[in-house]
C-alpha cells in the first residue's frame, strides 16, 4: 500500500479491512480517477486531466501512481514522440467496478436533488 496516515498499526486494528480501503481510496480524486478509467476502459493522462475538472497535473500524476502501487490500475508506457502512457484498471480494479457503480447509484439517489441529472452511468 502506498504509504499515508491510514497504515499506522493503530488505526488498521480499529477495522484493518476499512482502514485499508480506506488507505487506498483516499485520495480526493482517486474513486473520479477509478471511475472514468472504468468507464472507458483505457485513458491517458491527458483525457483524465481534461475530464477531471480542478485536478492538478502533478496531484492527478501522484493519486495515479498510488493506485498503480496498490494494484488497482496498470501504467502502459508506449515509447515513441510523443510519449503515450495509457491506463487501465488491474483485475484487482476491475472487481472494484461493481462497487463504483453501486457508489454512483446511491449517489444519483440520495445526494441528487430530484429532478436533477447527476450524470450518466457508463457501465
Amino acid at each position: 500500500m502506498a504509504d499515508n496516515k491510514f497504515t499506522d498499526e493503530k488505526m488498521i486494528a480499529r477495522c484493518e479491512s476499512m482502514s485499508r480501503m480506506q488507505a487506498v481510496l483516499g485520495g480526493k480524486w482517486k474513486i473520479l480517477i477509478l471511475w472514468y478509467i472504468a468507464a472507458y476502459e483505457v485513458q491517458r493522462f491527458g483525457e483524465l486531466m481534461r475530464r477531471i475538472d480542478g485536478i492538478s497535473q502533478s496531484t492527478l500524476t501522484k493519486q495515479l501512481r498510488e493506485l498503480e502501487a496498490d494494484g488497482f490500475i496498470h501504467r502502459e508506457i508506449y515509447r515513441e514522440i510523443p510519449p503515450k502512457v495509457e491506463y487501465t484498471l488491474t483485475e484487482e480494479g476491475e472487481s472494484f467496478v461493481p462497487i463504483l457503480t453501486e457508489m454512483m447509484r446511491w449517489s444519483q439517489q440520495w445526494l441528487c436533488s430530484e429532478g436533477e441529472t447527476c450524470g450518466a452511468n457508463k457501465r
